[in-house]
């Protein structure tokens, strides 16, 4: 099974297109798909639309994003786990690009290519300011994927860590790797699409 986990805090805009992403990837899979989102002190209809579109869910009402992802994957069933926000997209074909890197026992697990909904001077300036950051750590994010018991293996996010916590998933996801002899992969064949809403908001 796949356990895909996604947080939600007052997500009502955007959570109906991830869900619709994420049945429409699973169509092109064999094995059984669960989607777990987990409620983050929420005030809208995100629970109502996540519990229409089949998702199961759970309440969260910390304020440590990795605290919240850990809870969805403590409650999951999947022997592969992926995590992915609720503002972001994937394509159809990504659980199949997933389980053939898993299958090819040659990868830990990874990232994917993020590509952002609408493209602007302002949008590049800002992709081009990340880009050092994630190049210099040499892990790609987005939307992690990896098996349940790798992600038990290096402790799942770490909880202590206010930010960068996805920065710093994928590098301990990445150090496990080389000791088990594989590799950390961006998948590059799908992608997602995430909005722009933390630039609208925040510049």
């Amino acid at each position: 099974m796949i356990s895909i986990i996604t947080p939600a805090h007052n997500e009502e805009a955007f959570i109906k297109k991830c869900l619709c992403a994420v049945k429409a990837a699973a169509k092109e899979v064999s094995e059984e798909v669960e989607h777990i989102v987990v409620l983050n002190r929420c005030t809208d209809r995100t629970g109502e639309i996540a519990t229409q579109w089949g998702a199961r869910v759970i309440t969260d009402d910390s304020r440590n994003l990795s605290h919240i992802r850990n809870k969805g994957a403590g409650v999951s069933k999947g022997d592969i786990l992926i995590t992915i926000d609720a503002d972001s997209e994937m394509t159809s074909n990504m659980l199949r690009e997933v389980l053939q890197k898993l299958d090819s026992g040659k990868y830990i697990g990874g990232g994917v290519r993020i590509i952002p909904e609408r493209i602007s001077l302002g949008i590049l300036c800002s992709l081009l300011v990340v880009a050092p950051f994630v190049l210099w750590h040499g892990v790609s994010a987005g939307m992690f994927w990896c098996l349940r018991k790798d992600y038990e293996a290096i402790g799942g996010f770490d909880e202590k860590l206010a930010c960068i916590e996805d920065i710093d998933f994928g590098k301990r996801l990445q150090q496990y790797g080389k000791i088990q002899g594989k590799r950390y992969c961006t998948i590059r064949k799908a992608h997602i699409v995430t909005s722009c809403r933390k630039f609208d908001q925040f510049g």
